[in-house]
């Protein structure tokens, strides 16, 4: 059983719901408290400034000569102006030191009054207002300890004492409506969390299926891309991935079959052979004639090898360049001599044009030369004996050009289009339809290129090189 985070729906459901259940707490401890704080200090700085406002009446009725029930008036009056209960404290001092209190009167004629002797002393002794929230009995309330005076010293204290329930209850009365409020959206960033995770792993679980049919070589139809948020651009270039891994799968099989075909050809070819040369009947010429023909098979197959060989290393771009300053005139030199026996055998009239202050290039020596080596080949090859070949090198804005040019019957329309794919012959005849690519791809390598110009009676490839390094 999948564990309840194995999901990507769970745990994006669940980050919604601790987000918005972080957010509501923070409400509910720090906001909620605070709240209470200043609406009890609100009532509290109401209260001081109505006991402020009474300092005038309580000194006449403490140092006037006023009756009794006119004193109770008074004080009942102040109780309904400051919207709170009053009681007016007597001060006793003994021989010791020691204040204690008593009440006078009380805005209530209560007995029982918010008692806070603490407060009253505080008052008595700094000869200043004091204020302090306190509770009584089950109430909670802001006093205010007003000290009233005769000449220096303080003689009575007046307490007024303000309920809190009200803001009790619109405290508790938020508080409630925070956790009903809380359960509300944690459902709700439960439910949204929910269907936003569905929809997110819905289009996840689409590429991960998709990636499992790539990795079993199934390539279907790609993606639908519906979104252009990170998930639609990651479908996008899953798309183009996959498109290029099934380009690269059909190219690989192509190849498998194409150089399975040209491996076939020469091995059956040598079986073939080997079978006649096991007829003792044979006389020597033909033997002889079937064993030059074996060692063109064989001269075939490793040609074959190489080129394949080199294709490999091309593709896992394992091919390493050494650039040098090179000299193409040079270089061309000591290639053509390489290949004046064949040129001998073909009969063909090799002509050289090629500066004598030399073309020069950057580049891998051994690499041009190789490229080198492929064009001549392939100008011997497909080309009757005896046509003419001109070999030249030259600068041409800026970059090195080297160029094979034969005088033979051409290409066919629309072949110069392909003569650099593998495995593409113009004759199908000789070779295996490598060397061109091969030679295309180590040109594109150190930042070159080759191009081919045909017409009838003229064919020429030109290798393109950088003069200096890019």
């Amino acid at each position: 059983m999948r564990p309840l985070l194995g999901s990507l729906r769970n745990k994006v459901a669940l980050l919604f719901a601790a987000v918005v259940a972080l957010a509501m707490a923070a409400i509910y401890f720090l906001a909620v408290p605070q709240l209470q704080t200043n609406l009890t200090q609100q009532r509290t700085d109401d209260l001081l400034r109505a006991a402020r406002g009474s300092v005038r009446p309580l000194d006449r009725i403490t140092n006037g000569d006023i009756p009794a029930p006119q004193v109770d008036r008074t004080i009942r009056s102040l109780a309904d102006n400051a919207g709170a209960r009053v009681t007016l404290l007597a001060i006793q001092r003994s021989d010791s030191g020691a204040v204690s209190f008593f009440p006078l009167t009380d805005s209530r004629e209560q007995l029982v009054y918010p008692r806070n002797d603490e407060l009253a002393r505080k008052a008595t002794t700094s000869g200043r207002v004091q204020t302090e929230s306190t509770r009584f009995g089950r109430e909670d309330l802001a006093q205010v300890a007003q000290p009233i005076r005769t000449g220096d010293e303080v003689v009575r204290v007046a307490l007024y004492s303000a309920s809190l329930e009200d803001t009790v209850q619109t405290v508790g009365f938020i508080r409630n409506r925070i956790l009903v409020a809380t359960a509300v959206a944690l459902l709700l960033a439960l439910a949204g969390g929910t269907l936003v995770a569905q929809s997110v792993a819905r289009r996840v679980r689409r590429v991960e299926r998709r990636a499992g049919e790539l990795a079993a070589g199934r390539f279907s139809e790609p993606l639908p891309v519906d979104s252009e948020d990170e998930l639609g651009q990651l479908t996008r270039a899953f798309n183009e991935m996959a498109q290029q891994l099934s380009q690269v799968d059909v190219a690989r099989k192509e190849f498998v079959a194409t150089a399975s075909h040209e491996l076939r050809t020469p091995i059956f070819s040598l079986s073939g052979f080997v079978e006649l040369l096991l007829d003792e009947e044979l006389d020597e010429a033909t033997r002889r004639e079937f064993l030059e023909t074996m060692s063109e098979q064989v001269e075939r197959l490793q040609k074959l090898a190489v080129d394949l060989l080199d294709l490999s290393r091309l593709d896992a771009g394992s091919v390493e360049l050494a650039p040098e300053e090179i000299d193409l005139a040079e270089l061309a030199r000591s290639v053509v001599s390489e290949f004046r026996p064949a040129v001998s055998r073909h009969g063909t009239e090799l002509s050289l044009d090629l500066p004598e202050a030399g073309v020069d290039a950057r580049a891998d020596r051994e690499k041009v030369a190789q490229i080198m080596r492929i064009l001549l080949d392939n100008a011997l090859r497909h080309t009757p004996e005896g046509t003419p070949v001109t070999v030249s090198a030259d600068r041409d804005n800026g970059a090195a050009e080297f160029t094979v040019a034969d005088s033979g019957p051409g290409m066919s329309q629309g072949a110069d289009g392909h003569v650099f794919e593998r495995f593409w012959t113009g004759d199908a005849t000789t070779g295996a339809g490598l060397g061109l690519a091969i030679a295309k791809e180590l040109a594109e390598h150190m930042n070159g290129d080759i191009s081919v110009s045909a017409r009838p009676g003229r064919t020429a490839f030109t290798l393109e090189l950088p003069r200096e390094e890019r």
